[in-house]
């Protein structure tokens, strides 16, 4: 352990320990290039040499602002942190505006971008930044490319200064500002330290399922400058894994028959947009087939771990497995055994179906300010729990609030906000960071997240609403896509749905309805608003009188990362959707 206490530590211990000729793989031209652990140690290092050689010092910002994973990224990162500056990964995603507000916060000096796009927006507001030089990872005309710090950087005479540099940098130093993407007002700039990383990478290593020999291979396409994603990277790295950056999240699919992935790591709403495919498909089968489609779901969605149904359930599913859930594998390469979930909650009937279908899904749960990890869960060890987000890791505490608030206390709680004391001090107790979730801890163990505090409402009859757990119901709906539940200070909730277009249209092409396919032909139709309609009543059984959404209204538009409805990790922003869709929301409401 003591070999790696600082985050460019994972490199130089892969290359000790377990040296891999595809440490980082990205697709070029059509071709996935690999590059081995030393190569990436060595591009690194000569980065780091042509950052001195730029004057950079201890403590300078440096910008990364990439579109997709790459293994530029990586090389970049280690080269920064290794001199005692910062890396200030930026969302690719947020407006050019949002740009300069973090770089000029930041007070980055340098940025670093994936492709021409990023680079518009960049140049657009690079005037009003201290920004001395912009390079790009793409070869652009009229840009600086990255590659031109390896020619910089190439003197080797200059290493042993960057390693007078490295041995300067403390386990405690700050090692990057993340601007959270923030669901209101401007982003907050958490910073974190080498050792709140290392710490959470080192004690959640072990939950992770990688086989403990042989190539193992990742699947990357989580943005990277999401801290999610990034330890999971120095994970991977620390196990000498081979990581592969998908494309696009289009591309995903593809990518994975090309790679045959062990492990990827997955927010709830990809794994839907994933089962809602695969049904669709099974909705196109006819006779037989699609009989046997159906059964395998439904057997599917009983599904317990640890073979807790008995043996005739496990026989029964052996044969969905061979006949059914094996073309669901092999559509995702055929060797994905574990999928690590993040960034919200996940639906336990998602959970059971891929669980059946032999690709786990591991909850997990934590904040950008617990870098992230709070706890995870695990197959072996019986470690796993359906509908939970499984036990704290080691070295954390998870303490209930006497409000149902939970509380984090541990190596891994960041050190504040960027120049923010006063909202430090709203968000700590002690050492305890209050998360705003609302939890409980079960007589296992287990942690389950009940609701955001913050997104818990009362109706104007003083009951209770909470959103998340209602729309987590609405969603394992065909028909519906994404569903913000409403109504604080209202007499009942109500609900804004975005109706899921794809599935609609074929739908309609299979009933044969007479009804337009465009989006806005969908959401005003009488037939469709009727079908929703039934699917919300079937929902709302689950739920007491005062929960059940009595009204809902459809949005014409999907809900989109670019429109601004939702984060990059696809959580929505409430506020920002409240105010898109005001005239729906007086709609509802207004007799």
């Amino acid at each position: 352990m003591t070999d790696v206490s600082r985050l460019f530590d994972f490199a130089h211990y892969q290359l000790k320990h377990k040296p891999n000729s595809s440490a980082l793989v990205t697709k070029y031209d059509g071709q996935w290039v690999s590059m081995s652990t030393k190569e990436y140690v060595d591009k690194a290092n000569a980065v780091s040499r042509a950052l001195l050689k730029l004057g950079v010092q201890k403590n300078d910002k440096i910008a990364v602002i990439s579109s997709t994973n790459r293994t530029e990224w990586n090389i970049m990162d280690v080269g920064v942190l290794q001199v005692g500056a910062q890396n200030i990964p930026i969302y690719p995603t947020i407006s050019a505006e949002d740009y300069e507000y973090v770089l000029n916060h930041s007070e980055s000096i340098y940025c670093f971008v994936s492709d021409e796009e990023v680079l518009q927006k960049v140049r657009k507001v690079q005037a009003n930044t201290g920004l001395k030089e912009v390079y790009s990872f793409d070869k652009i005309d009229g840009c600086k490319h990255y590659s031109e710090l390896f020619e910089l950087g190439k003197d080797e005479s200059t290493q042993p200064e960057v390693e007078a540099r490295k041995d300067a940098v403390q386990p405690e130093d700050l090692a990057t500002i993340i601007y959270t993407s923030g669901t209101t007002g401007v982003p907050k700039g958490v910073m974190l330290s080498h050792w709140n990383i290392t710490s959470n990478v080192l004690d959640s290593s072990p939950r992770v399922p990688l086989p403990p020999t042989g190539e193992t291979r990742v699947l990357s396409f989580l943005p990277i400058c999401h801290i999610f994603e990034r330890v999971l990277i120095y994970v991977y790295q620390y196990a000498g894994t081979s990581i592969y950056f998908a494309e696009a999240l289009d591309k995903i699919g593809d990518n994975a028959k090309e790679i045959k992935p062990n492990l990827m790591s997955v927010v709830p709403r990809l794994l839907e947009k994933v089962f809602d495919k695969i049904m669709l498909k099974g909705e196109e089968l006819s006779g037989i087939k699609k009989a046997l489609f159906f059964w395998a779901v439904r057997l599917g969605e009983q599904w317990e771990p640890y073979e807790a149904n008995g043996a005739w359930y496990e026989f029964k599913l052996k044969i969905a497995n061979k006949l059914i859930f094996s073309k669901w594998r092999e559509a995702l390469g055929g060797e994905l055994g574990t999928m690590v979930s993040g960034s919200a909650a996940l639906q336990p009937r998602l959970a059971r179906v891929f669980g059946a279908a032999q690709m786990k899904v591991m909850e997990g749960y934590g904040l950008t300010e617990t870098s992230p990890v709070v706890s995870v869960g695990m197959y072996k060890d019986d470690m796993y729990k359906i509908g939970t987000v499984g036990k704290p890791i080691p070295n954390v505490e998870v303490k209930i609030a006497d409000d149902g608030e939970i509380l984090i206390k541990g190596p891994n709680v960041m050190m504040g906000y960027y120049k923010d004391p006063d909202k430090t001090a709203e968000v700590m107790t002690g050492d305890y960071f209050h998360t705003g979730d609302k939890g409980e801890l079960d007589e296992d163990g287990f942690l389950k997240i009940t609701g955001r505090k913050k997104e818990m409402f009362k109706t104007s009859g003083g009951k209770y609403i909470i959103p998340t757990l209602l729309e987590n119901d609405f969603k394992q709906s065909l028909f519906i896509e994404q569903v913000m539940v409403v109504g604080e200070g209202e007499k009942m909730p109500g609900a804004i749905i975005q109706p899921n277009f794809d599935f609609i249209r074929d739908w309609i092409e299979h009933k044969e309805h007479n009804i337009g396919k465009s989006d806005k032909e969908i959401a005003t139709s009488e037939i469709v608003i009727k079908r929703i309609q039934k699917e919300v009543d079937k929902y709302n059984k689950n739920f007491g009188k005062w929960e059940q959404v009595k009204r809902f209204e459809l949005t014409e538009e999907p809900w989109t990362i670019d429109a601004g409805h939702l984060t990059p990790t696809m959580k929505m922003k409430r506020s920002v959707i409240l105010e898109k869709y005001k005239a729906l929301y007086d709609k509802i409401y207004s007799n």
